[in-house]
């Protein structure tokens, strides 16, 4: 996908309206259920979806060759997420948005279990701190590897390493804590 990104960003300098739809295409869901899950509703999701390929389209030229389409991306929805909670501040995020907790009705017993701890596991990501939060959405949940979600989030490998470790510590205390207290 590498390669077809480069020439989609080449294309997409070059002011090709069907690249622009291509990008459209290729990236609309994962940038819109990133801003779910960064707490949106669906409505302003889609406005801060929208938002960031316009805001790609017109800033296309500060695309680096070398680096990846898909991080720049992330970093102007980052962004885009940033300016709205500076702009509403007195507006609470609203809950993590429980996209993987589908419920089908098959499976039973066990996908009960399984989705009510998915359910416990979403509301703690959703209580970390914004960067530790950020962190595990973007690499565990939006499944981007650790030097695409280091690029997004605008900081060193190192960096986003530690608040990955970090959130990954949080979790695990706050979970130890749960069965703890269920037992």
């Amino acid at each position: 996908m590498e390669h077809r990104d480069d020439s989609l960003a080449a294309r997409l300098r070059e002011g090709n309206q069907d690249a622009a739809a291509e990008l459209v295409d290729a990236y609309y869901k994962q940038i819109f259920v990133f801003m779910r899950r960064r707490g949106f509703g669906r409505q302003i999701s889609e406005d801060l979806t929208q938002d960031c390929f316009f805001q790609a389209w017109q800033h296309i030229g500060q695309l680096r060759n070398d680096a990846a389409l898909n991080s720049w991306l992330y970093r102007i929805a980052i962004n885009a997420a940033k300016l709205y909670w500076r702009e509403h501040k007195d507006s609470r995020e609203q809950e993590m948005e429980e996209f993987d907790l589908q419920s089908d009705q098959q499976g039973g017993n066990d996908r009960v279990e399984q989705l009510e701890e998915l359910r416990i596991l979403n509301t703690l990501v959703a209580q970390l701190p914004k960067k530790l939060r950020q962190a595990v959405i973007l690499h565990y949940m939006q499944h981007l590897t650790i030097i695409e979600a280091a690029e997004a989030a605008g900081v060193a490998k190192g960096t986003f390493k530690s608040r990955l470790s970090r959130a990954l510590k949080v979790l695990r205390k706050q979970i130890a804590r749960g069965s703890e207290k269920t037992e």
